[in-house]
């Protein structure tokens, strides 16, 4: 397969997302991109981890880190072999997946890819590494591949002409969902909620649509209601750090309170992803909270406290339907997902 990564913003492709080479695993710092390109320099997994959980890279940056972070782990251990290596293997896959508690399970689908490939070419007498940079590689093509089916979909509800509202920053479907509207030839108006405290709204979404040719507009989280009433929206968009079986879905904290102003003023709103059949329920998901300093600022009194959790679960009657790489579902049908002849895209 082809890289699937041709006609896309900067920061989406592949060496500019997360990119293993001779012992470095280098990952883009989107907690300052676009006013500074910068590269984190990861030497060990265990970097490559702490960088996952310091917000170095978010949206789906991670899984790619992961994979490349793998292919670092088994540089660290070239000098071993056999089980031993294998041992060094898995724990750090463990170390890897466990880097951001909301996301494990889809971590944890691309380290499992990443153990499966290093024991091929143990058994075969193959590189370690190379096969495990070339895992990573195509865990990306098939990651990319899958989000552009799910573009094609999403973009056949989207209007020529039509004003789109997205929330917090969704990765690859913002890179195939453009090229696809590009392909298409529609002229299509976006506007991009900023995302506190890390404006991945802002500084990532905004950024790459605008490098795709749309016209952008970034509005504050507080703006939401006045935009849906004043410039209107038809459609408003997300993806999903998780879905579960039964349609709920956690993503950016601030995502069930657009899903709950849309209702009103009859704005559908369409989840891109596929499930998590490991998640069967809302009580399956374990909501990450991170440092509240982030939410202070300069501008609030010392002894003001925050909170900052960094997803909520917005439940499946606030969503119109779930835009997979198989089709449209309802919340009530998305079990029949896993009927489908569906893969793993991790």
């Amino acid at each position: 397969m082809k890289r699937q990564d041709y006609d896309m913003p900067f920061m989406l492709r592949y060496e500019n997302v997360a990119w293993y080479e001779d012992g470095e695993v280098r990952i883009l710092d989107r907690r300052v991109y676009p006013k500074e390109i910068r590269f984190e320099i990861c030497r060990t997994h265990k970097e490559v981890a702490r960088a996952i959980k310091d917000m170095v890279t978010q949206s789906a940056g991670p899984y790619t880190a992961a994979g490349m972070g793998m292919a670092l782990a088994a540089y660290e251990a070239r000098d071993l072999r056999g089980e031993d290596l294998l041992n060094f293997l898995e724990d750090a896959a463990e170390t890897i997946s466990t880097a951001r508690p909301t996301t494990s399970t889809r971590l944890r689908k691309v380290t499992r890819g990443s153990i499966e490939a290093a024991k091929k070419a143990m058994e075969s007498g193959d590189d370690v590494v190379e096969a495990l940079f070339q895992e990573s590689i195509n865990s990306l093509n098939r990651r990319y591949s899958a989000m552009n089916e799910v573009a094609k979909y999403l973009c056949d509800l989207i209007p020529d002409g039509g004003k789109v509202l997205t929330q917090c920053f969704a990765e690859t479907i913002i890179g195939t969902m453009t090229r696809t509207l590009k392909e298409q030839g529609k002229d299509v108006k976006f506007y991009c909620t900023e995302t506190r405290p890390y404006y991945q709204g802002a500084r990532l979404t905004a950024t790459c649509i605008s490098q795709m040719g749309f016209d952008t507009t970034v509005i504050t989280d507080n703006m939401v209601a006045y935009t849906m009433e004043n410039i209107g929206i038809d459609l408003f968009t997300s993806a999903s750090d998780t879905i579960t079986l039964d349609g709920h879905v956690a993503n950016k904290v601030g995502t069930h309170q657009i899903a709950l102003v849309a209702r009103p003023f009859k704005v559908p709103f369409y989840v891109t992803g596929m499930p998590d059949g490991e998640k069967k329920a809302k009580d399956d998901i374990v909501i990450e909270l991170r440092d509240p300093s982030l939410v202070l600022g300069d501008h609030t009194a010392r002894g003001v406290k925050a909170i900052y959790p960094s997803f909520d679960i917005t439940p499946p009657e606030l969503i119109t339907g779930f835009v997979t790489d198989k089709g449209l579902y309802k919340p009530s049908d998305l079990k029949k997902y896993l009927d489908t002849d569906h893969k793993s895209y991790y």
